[in-house]
Parts: C-alpha cells; sequence; structure tokens
C-alpha cells in the first residue's frame, strides 16, 4: 500500500512540475513573446522581461527579438543611369516595433532577412539607375580638388584636374533609399534605421577596361610631361650652343683685335726703325724682297717677270757663275 501511495505521490509531483513548466516562461530584456493557441495570436504581445504563465500545453510561447539587427546583402550588379555596370554591396540596421504585426506576416527573422533582401535590392536598383555613377561615388557637391604643381595656365584655364559637378552625392542617394525602403517594411512591424553603401566596384565584366582606360590616361599624362620635359632639354641645349658660338665669336673678335694691333705695332716699329735713312729703307726694301724670293722661288719654279719690275731689279743685277765653277 505504501508503495502505491509513494509511486501516486511521484506521478502527482512529476503531473506539478510538468504543468508548471508548460505554465510558467521567463522573457529576456531583449526579447519580446508572442503567446499563440493552436498556431493563432493570443492577447497582446509580452514586451516587459520578467517572469510570466499562460495556459499549459494549448499555448506556445513565440519569441521575437527585441535588439537592433543587421542585414547585409550580397553584392548585386546594376546599371546607373549613364549605362555603367557596377557592383553594389549594402548593408542595414533594422528592429522589430509591432511583434503581432511582424509574427502575423514573417514568422521569423528568416522570413524577414529575405523580404529586406527584396526590398531593399528593389530600391537600390531603382536609385542607382536614376543616377550617374558620380553621384553615387562622391559624397560632397563643393569638394576643392588637389591640382599639380606642374600644370600650365593653359592648362589650368581648360580647368584640367577639376572635378565633375554632382548635384546630390552618395549620402542624399542613401537617403532616398532608406525614405523609400522604410515606407515599404513599415507593414511588417519593422523600422528600418539606418542603410549604408558598403562597397561599390565596376562589374568584373568591365573592370578591365576601366582599368586599361584609366591607365591610358595616367600614359597620356606622363608623355605630356615627358614632352615637355624633351622640349625644356632641347631648349637648354639650344641656349647652350648659342651661347658657346657667342663665347667663341667673342673670343675670336677679341684675338683678331690683339692680333691686328700687334701687327700695326710691329708695322710702326719697323717703320721708325727703317725710316730713320736712306740706307735703312734700301736696306729694309732688299731684305723684304729677299724674304719674298724665299717664299715664291723654289727648286722648279719659272718666273715670267718684266725688265722694269720691283721684283726683278736684285736679279738682273745677279751675275752668273763661271761654267768651270758651277758645282756639279
Amino acid at each position: 500500500m505504501k508503495q502505491i501511495t509513494t509511486g501516486f505521490s511521484l506521478l502527482l509531483i512529476a503531473l506539478v512540475i510538468m504543468v508548471l513548466k508548460s505554465t510558467l516562461y521567463t522573457v529576456d530584456e531583449v526579447e519580446q513573446v508572442i503567446i499563440t493557441q493552436f498556431g493563432k495570436p493570443v492577447g497582446a504581445p509580452v514586451t516587459e522581461a520578467g517572469l510570466k504563465a499562460k495556459l499549459p500545453f494549448i499555448q506556445e510561447v513565440n519569441i521575437i527579438d527585441k535588439r537592433v539587427l543587421e542585414w547585409d546583402g550580397d553584392p548585386s550588379d546594376m546599371p546607373t543611369k549613364d549605362k555603367l555596370y557596377i557592383s553594389v554591396d549594402l548593408f542595414a540596421r533594422w528592429r522589430i516595433t509591432d511583434p503581432l504585426q511582424y509574427f502575423l506576416r514573417l514568422r521569423d527573422e528568416r522570413s524577414a532577412q529575405s523580404r529586406l533582401d527584396d526590398i531593399l535590392g528593389s530600391e537600390t536598383r531603382n536609385a542607382v539607375a536614376k543616377h550617374e555613377l558620380i553621384e553615387i561615388i562622391r559624397t560632397t557637391k563643393d569638394r576643392e580638388p588637389l591640382r599639380d604643381d606642374l600644370l600650365t595656365d593653359a592648362e589650368r584655364a581648360l580647368k584640367m584636374g577639376s572635378l565633375v559637378p554632382i548635384q546630390k552625392g552618395r549620402l542624399l542617394v542613401e537617403q532616398e533609399i532608406f525614405i523609400a525602403a522604410a515606407e515599404k517594411v513599415q507593414v511588417f512591424g519593422i523600422e528600418l534605421l539606418d542603410i549604408r553603401f558598403k562597397r561599390i566596384n565596376y562589374n568584373a565584366s568591365v573592370r578591365p577596361k576601366i582599368y586599361d582606360r584609366m591607365i591610358s590616361e595616367r600614359r597620356q599624362i606622363a608623355e605630356r610631361f615627358l614632352s615637355e620635359g624633351n622640349g625644356e632639354a632641347a631648349r637648354i641645349r639650344g641656349n647652350r650652343l648659342r651661347d658657346l658660338n657667342k663665347i667663341q665669336s667673342e673670343a675670336y673678335r677679341q684675338v683678331e683685335e690683339i692680333q691686328g694691333l700687334a701687327d700695326a705695332k710691329a708695322t710702326e716699329i719697323y717703320a721708325l726703325s727703317y725710316n730713320q735713312s736712306p740706307q735703312a729703307v734700301a736696306l729694309y726694301e732688299f731684305t723684304r724682297t729677299l724674304q719674298a724670293y724665299r717664299s715664291i722661288i723654289s727648286q722648279n719654279t719659272t718666273l715670267i717677270l718684266s725688265t722694269d719690275s720691283e721684283l726683278f731689279k736684285f736679279l738682273k743685277g745677279i751675275n752668273p757663275l763661271p761654267e768651270d765653277t758651277k758645282s756639279p
């Protein structure tokens, strides 16, 4: 009898524990709960933390997160207004503000993430398609670029190195996506807190072409610098040759002047020396004529002179040697 009583007591205790376990539940500070009965919500959502009670066995506890949640979409290729395909990677932050509406429409976080994929992806495509690439990349309108100090005045007049003007910028494009998407996700009991572009890149198929064009532009600038350097080198070499010719011509002029002055001085000295007497004049005339003979007469020279030539007057006075005294 005692064994039966003890077994019944244990069974009763286990039943009570089972009922209490099915009746009582706890709500964490970061959770909110929807109570369902046969799959349908019953009563208001439980949003305060603590120990709560429900009908055992026929009611179930559905936990919904109260924290700020993350949505991180996959990179998606989409065209811009200027027909450039880019890969856009977007992320967002959201939270559940109406747990009952959220539970009725989505049930769980996996469904919510899927719906956010559809809504945010669609709104991102619409926003990107309405704007040019520069509007999605740039953030500020009036940013002043840093220009190369080597740019000429003509290049500065052409606004080389200036930034393409924008009307909105990336922040306003993000705000457009946020406003459009927040209104659509509100019907699911979700509040969209923030969205941001995580990464924007060219489509993999056009990326090599873009890089080739960037390389070509940089190469053109390098060739321009190279041609300017070659032109400057040619100008420097030309100035060097001009200065060298000027120095040489100036030196040659000075040499000729000095030599002319020296010749004039020598002639003056000769004149003063040989004009002192008629005998000195005759001696000078004789010695200069002999120097002229030495310059114009060689071993096989034939001269045809008139008898009254100044050059011949000393030759005609020379007596020829006798036949017996000539050298063999």
